[in-house]
């Protein structure tokens, strides 16, 4: 069962139906000079628009399979549908931040975005998520203007490959096999095993009952979505067909 949190949407006006303010969400109270940044992006009855972090993180760990948020995420999406809180996008640097080039030639770290986490709740409509990552992208392109491309990995544990992600745009760039421990119904990504710099907590119990873990080999999609096509040219990973969902055994998260 979803603990869902309940919350009213802020009453902000989307802009006009023209040029190009429309569709965003600006922060009524201004600067000095008038100018009003923006803040979200959509439609009367949904949109996406910047939420504090706490109430995002909350969310993530009630709601995500994974029950963990990641540190290192710098933009915090709220996504409302119909006047109610539905969901969360997070987005923010790679777990290795200074290796945005190694997939895109010559990207810097301000040049990128990962989404780390994304969350909707069931009584979101159908296609929500693909519509909550165009309209956060379309936010992403005005807030964050330095960002040529924004990369996401789908989990063999989600069932679907990334079907989410295709409909919103999105090239897929391969496949690896990525490593996880599970351990008394938790999971924990491999580094917190091998990495001799994870000393936390959640490393520190994870090594101490190594002989109780069960090591898995997940799947895990690369998708990527260029916010201006000349990027991809600089991509090291070839754009390759989508891979079909399995509808087999699926690992429950």
């Amino acid at each position: 069962m979803e603990s869902h949190t309940t919350l009213n949407a802020p009453i902000i006006p989307i802009g006009g139906t023209a040029g190009e303010c429309a569709g965003y969400i600006f922060d009524q109270a201004g600067d000095a000079l008038g100018k009003r940044e923006a803040i979200g992006f959509g439609e009367a009855g949904f949109y996406v628009a910047v939420i504090d972090r706490a109430l995002a993180n909350a969310t993530i760990i009630a709601n995500h399979y994974s029950r963990r948020v990641y540190s290192a995420s710098t933009l915090h999406l709220g996504v409302f549908v119909g006047g109610r809180f539905e969901g969360v996008l997070q987005y923010g640097y790679a777990m290795n931040p200074a290796s945005a080039g190694s997939v895109v030639t010559g990207t810097l770290m301000t040049e990128y975005l990962e989404l780390n986490r994304m969350w909707l709740a069931d009584s979101a409509p159908r296609n929500s998520e693909s519509r909550a990552l165009a309209f956060s992208i379309r936010l992403i392109r005005r807030i964050r203007p330095a960002v040529k491309w924004i990369q996401s990995f789908a989990d063999e544990r989600c069932g679907l490959f990334g079907t989410v992600y295709q409909a919103a745009g999105f090239t897929f760039h391969g496949e690896h096999l990525g490593r996880f421990w599970e351990l008394d119904g938790d999971w924990y990504h491999d580094s917190l095993m091998t990495n001799g710099k994870s000393i936390g907590p959640r490393a520190a119990h994870l090594r101490a009952n190594r002989d109780r873990a069960t090591m898995h080999k997940l799947r895990q999609f690369r998708y990527l979505r260029f916010l201006k096509p000349r990027f991809a040219k600089a991509c090291r990973y070839p754009a390759l067909p989508f891979p079909k969902p399995d509808y087999g055994e699926q690992i429950s998260p």
